[in-house]
Parts: structure tokens; C-alpha cells; sequence
């Protein structure tokens, strides 16, 4: 039976009186602080951007997923409004922790925007709230990191307070699959964090995966991004086994894929970006370092797909010598999509970024076309590219440049423009795909 806090939570939430808190609005945050909007909830999002909160506040969605159409139902019903004032968490009883995890330089795990939050919320935090984590991170650090910085205050988890993990699963340009309509696995510290998280997420979410703790939880998320970071490894190191063979990988893949059982398709590229394939594994192998245990398999995944863009920038530097008698050098490429996957405006870890710098490393001279990057802001390590711009794609351009590489197969793109220029290196198979076939066509 549930004691008097928890029960009055409880009961808040059951009757939607419960308002919520999401903390970070980016590619997580805001799309989920809308589900909980349209299940009835009053939600108040919080980012430390305040052209961000101009923007929402004038129903101007930067977020994909998340329609103009969404966002004004919301605002309109006054379920939603945003804010840069943190101390406001206090007036929220459920919230949302939805800030980034990055890597180090060093690549090790990144928690400062957990840790930030966590201080923020602890001090305004007051009995009677439900504070979850859904940033991706290490196994235990909702009990090692969150709930001590919150019991810093002298409330205790479990009684005064309750905490609890659910991982995010945003897939961007995914759709397929809203927000509600994935399933969201759920951890408590405790029964009544339990309960009431289960609560909270099943008024929102089409189901809702309770687990045993919240580190269970935490490895969840961990092991999915492993599971596609290992397998994605496998098809691109099979794919330059394959290519030294004179065996077209994707060939391979579309026959195997027609077993109905025990195989499942991966897909090579140019390398891995985004917010989480190409950096949630190495929160494990990190934490696995406490216990003296090696990841063998992850961190070799690691390597294969970080070898990837060189191995690109070889292909290209070989089909240019190949066919046009021309070093790399003294030439100029058009890079087309900046992008880490096809439509989306997201760079986050993007391998188009480490082609670029291969690139002119090596002498040649780069341009670039993604109708969804007009131009680069400024990056961690990418800096210098800031404000680079998406030139036009026309056959003006296309005459002009000695070589396409194909990087992100955005939709929308005229493959049959492209299928004009004078050499053609294409990453993601979709010059095949869309009919296009040549000797100046290269796959890599």
C-alpha cells in the first residue's frame, strides 16, 4: 500500500492534475513533452536556448516530429508552454530529464548535463515529486549519480521523493513510429517510483515495459545501440571483404534478407553518427572497466566503423585516378548530404563531417549539397566549417565538380541529375536503387 505522498501522486496523475516537467526540448524532449500534452497532461519544457522558447511560444517547431499543427493544438489548449526558468521545476510533480550524454575527448562518458539538472531540480526539489531520468548513460547511474545529488537536499528517495529511469528510443525521420507508439520500458527506485512511473508513462505511451531496476533499465537502452553498432560493423567490414572479391554487398544483403527467420538486415555506409549509435557503447565499455572486464566485440565495432570514412576517401581517391587520370588533390567534390541519416537536419556525430576533413587533408577542395543543412553551424570538433553554406544542386555545378560522394541518401534528391556527373561514389547504394547504373558509378 502506498503511503500518503505516494498515493497523492498518484491520484494527481490518474486525474491528469499532475503537471509535468521535460527538461532539454531537442530531438527527446519535445516530442515527448507533445505526447504528454495530447494524454491530458499540462507540461512545461525547459531548455537553457532561449531562441528556442521564442520560437515554441510562437508555435514554431524545430523538431521534425514534432508538426506546427502539434505544437498550436498544444499552446492552444494551454497544455504546454515553455520556459528558460528553472527554478520553475518546483511547480512541476513529474519530470522528465531529457539532456544530453556525450563523450569526452577522451571518450569516456559525459555526464556534466545529468549532473546540471539534477542540482537545478535539487534546488527547488520538494516532497511529493517524481523525477525520471531519460538520457542514455551507464548502468547505475541513476542510483550512483541521480538520486544522491537529489538527497543532498535531506529528502530521501522511496519516501519523500521518487526517482526513476526510462530510456529514450527517438528514431529521427523514423515515420514510422511516434513517440506514443513505442514502447516505453520503465524502472523505480523502489515500489511506489515503480508504480507511479508506470502510471505516468501508461496515459501517454501505447505500452508501457516495466523492468526490475533502474539499472536494468539503463542497460536496455545500452544494448540496443550496441546491438546495431556490432551488426552495422559486421555488414561494413563485410562489404571491403566483399568488394575485394568483386561481390556486391548490397546484392548479398537483399537475397539473404528473403529468409524469414534468423537473419536480419544491416545496412553499410560511410560510417556511424547521430546522438547515440556512435557513442552509447562506450558508456559500457567504460563502466565495464570497473570490473576488469573487456568488450572485445564493442570496441572493435568501434574501430571497423571508425575506419569507415578513410576508407571511403581511398575509393574515391582510386576511382578518380581510374577514371579520370586525376589525383585527389587537384580535385574538387561535391559532397552530397551533411547529415549522419537520410531526412533529417541532424550533424550530431555526423561521418560526412570526418569526410570533409579527410578531404582536404588531402588537397581536394569540398563542397557540399543537403537541402536539410542550408549551412554548418559550429561543432565541438568541426569547428572550422562553421557557416559553410549547401551549394545548389544544378547540372551548372555538377559539370563543374570532378566527382560526386554520396553520404546521406536524403529522398527528394534528383538521382537522375546526379547520374550526369562525370564520376559518381555512392555509400548508400541508392544510385541502384533509384534505376541508375554506370561504369562512372562506383560503389564504396
Amino acid at each position: 500500500m502506498l503511503h500518503a505522498t505516494a498515493a497523492d501522486l498518484l491520484s494527481r496523475i490518474s486525474t491528469r492534475e499532475a503537471r509535468a516537467g521535460v527538461v532539454g526540448l531537442g530531438y527527446v524532449g519535445l516530442p515527448l513533452a507533445m505526447s504528454l500534452a495530447r494524454a491530458g497532461y499540462p507540461v512545461t519544457g525547459f531548455d537553457i536556448d532561449p531562441p528556442k522558447i521564442e520560437a515554441l511560444h510562437r508555435g514554431e517547431s524545430y523538431i521534425e516530429a514534432v508538426t506546427p499543427e502539434m505544437l498550436t493544438e498544444a499552446l492552444g489548449a494551454k497544455r504546454f508552454e515553455a520556459s528558460c526558468d528553472l527554478a520553475r521545476l518546483a511547480e512541476c510533480d513529474v519530470i522528465a530529464i531529457c539532456v544530453p550524454t556525450p563523450l569526452t575527448a577522451h571518450r569516456e562518458p559525459d555526464l556534466r548535463f545529468v549532473e546540471q539538472t539534477a542540482r537545478d531540480i535539487a534546488r527547488v526539489l520538494r516532497p511529493g515529486q517524481l523525477i525520471v531520468l531519460e538520457s542514455t548513460t551507464w548502468p547505475g547511474t541513476t542510483d550512483a549519480v541521480l538520486r544522491p545529488i537529489l538527497e543532498e537536499t535531506a529528502l530521501k528517495s522511496g519516501k519523500d521523493f521518487f526517482v526513476g529511469f526510462s530510456p529514450e528510443r527517438e528514431d529521427p525521420g523514423n515515420r514510422t513510429f511516434a513517440t506514443a507508439a513505442i514502447p516505453k520500458v520503465v524502472a523505480g527506485d523502489g515500489p511506489a517510483a515503480q508504480e507511479l512511473i508506470t502510471a505516468f508513462y501508461a496515459a501517454a505511451m501505447e505500452q508501457v515495459v516495466p523492468v526490475s531496476t533502474t539499472a536494468t533499465a539503463e542497460a536496455v537502452k545500452i544494448t540496443e545501440n550496441i546491438f546495431r553498432a556490432v551488426n552495422i560493423a559486421l555488414v561494413n567490414e563485410l562489404k571491403i571483404v566483399y568488394d575485394a572479391m568483386g561481390i556486391d554487398i548490397w546484392e548479398v544483403i537483399e537475397a539473404a534478407k528473403t529468409k524469414p527467420f534468423g537473419y536480419m538486415p544491416f545496412y553499410p555506409g560511410p560510417g556511424l553518427g547521430g546522438h547515440c549509435i556512435p557513442i552509447d557503447p562506450f558508456y559500457l565499455t567504460w563502466k565495464s572497466r570497473e570490473y576488469e572486464l573487456p568488450t572485445r566485440f564493442i570496441e572493435l565495432a568501434g574501430e571497423i566503423n571508425a575506419a569507415m570514412p578513410r576508407h571511403v576517401v581511398s575509393r574515391l581517391a582510386e576511382a578518380l585516378d581510374r577514371q579520370a587520370g586525376k589525383a585527389l588533390s587537384r580535385s574538387r567534390i561535391l559532397l552530397l548530404g551533411m547529415a549522419y541519416k537520410k531526412n533529417v537536419p541532424d550533424l550530431r556525430e555526423s561521418p560526412s563531417l570526418k569526410l570533409m576533413e579527410l578531404l582536404e587533408e588531402r588537397g581536394a577542395e569540398v563542397l557540399y549539397h543537403d537541402p536539410h543543412i542550408p549551412s554548418i553551424p559550429g561543432t565541438r570538433v568541426y569547428g572550422a566549417f562553421k557557416g559553410r553554406s549547401s551549394v545548389p544542386l544544378n547540372a551548372e555545378i555538377l559539370s563543374d565538380v570532378d566527382a560526386v560522394l554520396i553520404s546521406t541518401d536524403h529522398d527528394g534528391i534528383d538521382y537522375g541529375l546526379i547520374a550526369g556527373a562525370k564520376l559518381v561514389v555512392d555509400t548508400r547504394n541508392v544510385m541502384s536503387r533509384s534505376g541508375h547504373v554506370g561504369r562512372h558509378i562506383v560503389k564504396a
